[in-house]
This record gives structure tokens, C-alpha cells and sequence, in this order.
């Protein structure tokens, strides 16, 4: 139960902050940089809490 919670705090996190980074009054391609970097955390979030790392 407790990595089935863990799970969904890291989704809603990352969805949270890509839509943060939506709203940042920076260049497109700044924007989807930072876009990868939070997609490639929250994967690795979500890798870590299944057990893999």
C-alpha cells in the first residue's frame, strides 16, 4: 500500500511541475528542457519507489 502511495504523490508531483514550468516566463527551449529534466526525475522517482534502483 505504501508504494502504491508513493506512486501517486510522484505522478501528481511531476504533473504538477511540468505545469509550473509551463508558466515560467522563459525561452521555448529552456521550457523543454526543463520539461526532460522533470519527466527524467520523476521516472527515476518512480523506478526507485517500484523497487528497481
Amino acid at each position: 500500500m505504501s508504494a502504491a502511495i508513493s506512486i501517486l504523490v510522484t505522478i501528481l508531483f511531476v504533473i504538477v511541475l511540468l505545469y509550473l514550468v509551463q508558466k515560467l516566463p522563459i525561452d521555448s527551449t529552456m521550457k523543454q528542457m526543463a520539461q526532460i529534466v522533470v519527466v527524467i526525475v520523476g521516472a527515476v522517482s518512480l523506478l526507485s519507489s517500484l523497487g528497481v534502483f
